[in-house]
């Protein structure tokens, strides 16, 4: 039996999508998930290296920075709606419509959205939404909750929330989503962090530079 095949009982492909066409769901909202980190991703390194965005804002860096959070937020709406969407088409499964399954469901969405919050609350918005690209760096490197569990909260705790929302719909396809959140975000990890550690190890070349001139 082929993959398609044996796949056709978990995945409805056979779905009308948003765009009034015949694409399933499932790919419209594997797109979006795709998408997101894919663009904050460049649209940080073009303002690193060339100020696009606080261009836009008259010079002013920190407008830019808020609108790109604004842009990310939205597009995190608009990628939740889709995944909400696609699972509401897709298939359940009865090993995903029990008791356990819904407790392990709010579970995951419960410890999810505090990793996410108490991360957004101890960076703020600049710190949240790739402030340091605008050259709005924090004073000291955040080591409290959550980042002494995780140095990416926001990545997991999000994960986790798709998790869940899959186990509480009772849908498997949710499942292979989650594993795409999961999988784009590792891979936008190894991106940002050395390039979040270059851009705070080059303020620290400037400040012993500075320190040294006097």
């Amino acid at each position: 039996m082929s993959y398609y095949g044996s796949s056709r009982g978990l995945i409805d492909f056979n779905q009308r999508s948003l765009l009034g066409i015949v694409w399933p769901y499932a790919a419209v909202s594997a797109l979006s998930i795709a998408f997101n980190p894919i663009f904050w991703n460049v649209a940080a390194r073009q303002e690193y290296h060339h100020k696009v965005i606080t261009k836009l804002f008259g010079g002013n860096s920190r407008s830019g920075c808020y609108a790109l959070a604004a842009t990310i937020f939205s597009l995190g709406i608009i990628r939740d709606a889709l995944y909400g969407r696609a699972l509401k088409a897709q298939p359940g499964h009865p090993l995903l419509e029990t008791d356990v399954s819904n407790y392990a469901a709010y579970a995951l969405i419960g410890a999810g959205n505090v990793l996410v919050l108490s991360s957004m609350w101890a960076l703020g918005v600049t710190g949240t939404y790739l402030g340091d690209y605008f050259g709005i760096l924090m004073d000291d490197r955040v080591t409290s909750f959550p980042f002494n569990v995780t140095d990416a909260p926001m990545y997991y705790g999000s994960t986790m929330s798709f998790l869940g929302t899959a186990l509480l719909m009772g849908k498997p396809a949710g499942i292979l989503l989650t594993l795409e959140v999961l999988s784009v975000y590792m891979v936008a990890l190894t991106y940002e962090d050395p390039f979040t550690a270059q851009i705070y190890a080059k303020r620290e070349q400037r400040e012993r530079a500075e320190k040294k001139s006097y």
